[in-house]
């Protein structure tokens, strides 16, 4: 009797040990599953994480997000005054070049050409430029200078159409002008757009500016170089006819002898 007790207690135990190793390994099972669990959400909090940090430095830094304005790094030129006032046409702040590059078309007498301004690299000379595009400010001013010696420029933008006049105000600095090696004159490719300026004035800059119709080297002066900023991406060949006929009088550089006029400039 005693020893069929003795077996009873055997089995008995046997069957609480396995009933007890069964639901140990179903608590082992739930703490992996649940360890596992637990990193996997750790790694997709941490995922979401890295894409929503990568998210707004993409559209802090790259996107509509981004400021006007993260390219002006220089103090625009103070306005001009009269008796101790500021003058009434205010010069246009550079944040409305947008950092950004601009797209358009310019038409001279009866050639369109598209171009391309760079905001980006010259933000104060871009501004300027969209600011008095938009007030209508160049149509139907002429180009009054052509140079065909030396340089190869045609000059537009002059509101007294002689040179000497402009929006009101003068702005500077200048920016984006080529740079060249030690002992080399600086080179305005073909099709650039430039800020005229006067002699040594580095905050001269106004409404008039060149187009650059074949490579010229253009000396610094005491100021620096020229501030360009666009280009003519299609369409210079259409000047070819107001260059060919060229300077009234014969001269290298003056009037052109063939009228001419910007028609229109559109830009977005």
């Amino acid at each position: 009797m005693a020893s069929k007790n003795s077996k009873d207690i055997q089995a008995a135990a046997k069957k609480s040990l396995k009933s007890f190793e069964q639901k140990q390994n179903v608590v082992d099972h739930r703490i992996k599953v649940r360890a596992k669990d637990n990193r996997l959400a750790v790694l997709v909090t941490a995922a979401a994480f890295v894409v929503a940090l990568v998210a707004q430095y993409s559209y802090f830094g790259f996107g509509p997000g981004v400021s006007k304005d993260f390219c002006i790094n220089f103090t625009q030129t103070p306005l001009p005054e009269i008796s101790g006032k500021p003058q009434p046409n205010k010069i246009p702040d550079a944040s409305i070049s947008e950092c950004r590059e601009w797209s358009g078309v310019m038409t001279i007498n009866t050639t369109n050409m598209d171009i391309k301004l760079d905001g980006e690299s010259a933000p104060q000379a871009v501004a300027n430029f969209v600011d008095l595009i938009n007030l209508g400010f160049y149509t139907g001013i002429s180009c009054h200078r052509l140079t065909t010696s030396g340089i190869y420029v045609l000059q537009c933008g002059d509101p007294a159409g002689d040179g000497s006049g402009g929006p009101g105000y003068s702005f500077g600095p200048i920016e984006n002008a080529p740079i060249a090696k030690e002992g080399e004159q600086p080179v305005y490719k073909k099709g650039v757009l430039a800020m005229a300026r006067q002699s040594n004035g580095p905050t001269t800059m106004g409404s008039q500016f060149f187009i650059v119709y074949e490579d010229s080297k253009i000396p610094n002066d005491g100021a620096g170089g020229y501030t360009v900023f666009g280009e003519i991406t299609a369409g210079l060949a259409g000047l070819d006819p107001i260059i060919a006929a060229g300077v009234k009088g014969g001269s290298g550089d003056g009037k052109p002898k063939v009228d001419t006029f910007i028609k229109n400039i559109t830009i977005k």
